[in-house]
């Protein structure tokens, strides 16, 4: 099967869940016999959950986790961080033109690009060069009103009430 239109979505804010949607997309997706391919930038301190589902669901779906383990520097952001962010993104573009791809994710894209590593024209470039029938998620807080323009569909999730607040850490199996 392929897309006979692919679409650019969006899911920023910020509530739980970015990720998630972006995921059950994929998951979605991979039942249908598409192939897709999660980049997910700032996120190199792993393995996450989706990491073992991926491998269970290769070869459909892939996900390549990227960035240095650890917080980025929102204010004085590390060179290598941005070197790998352009490297994530140089590489994304290239799986999103191949061909071997119908849905392209780009995980926390948006946060990249609040967090300086990444220029919104960079984004904006990308999703320009989207194949037509390549769907295109980009995940994250803090997204730029160009990109919301540039996009078919815009989801924010709002935090209305949140365990963190409670102490409640990052569980495995839920949040990572």
């Amino acid at each position: 099967m392929k897309l006979e239109q692919g679409l650019i979505q969006v899911y920023t804010g910020n509530g739980k869940g970015k990720t998630t949607a972006a995921l059950g997309l994929a998951f979605r997706a991979v039942g249908r016999g598409l192939k897709v391919i999660m980049i997910q930038f700032m996120k190199g301190g792993g393995p996450y959950g989706e990491h073992a589902a991926a491998e269970r669901l290769a070869p459909e779906l892939t996900i390549i986790p990227t960035g240095r383990p650890g917080w980025v520097n929102r204010e004085n952001p590390d060179p290598e961080d941005v070197r790998l962010a352009r490297a994530a993104l140089e590489m994304a573009h290239d799986a999103m033109v191949s061909g071997r791809y119908d849905m392209v994710i780009l995980d926390e894209i948006n946060g990249s690009v609040s967090f300086g590593l990444l220029g919104v024209e960079n984004v904006l470039e990308f999703m320009a060069d989207k194949p037509s029938q390549v769907e295109l998620i980009l995940t994250g807080r803090n997204v730029d009103e160009r990109v919301i323009a540039a996009a078919d569909l815009v989801t924010e999730m709002r935090e209305v009430k949140h365990y963190y607040r409670a102490g409640v850490p990052a569980r495995v199996g839920i949040e990572k």
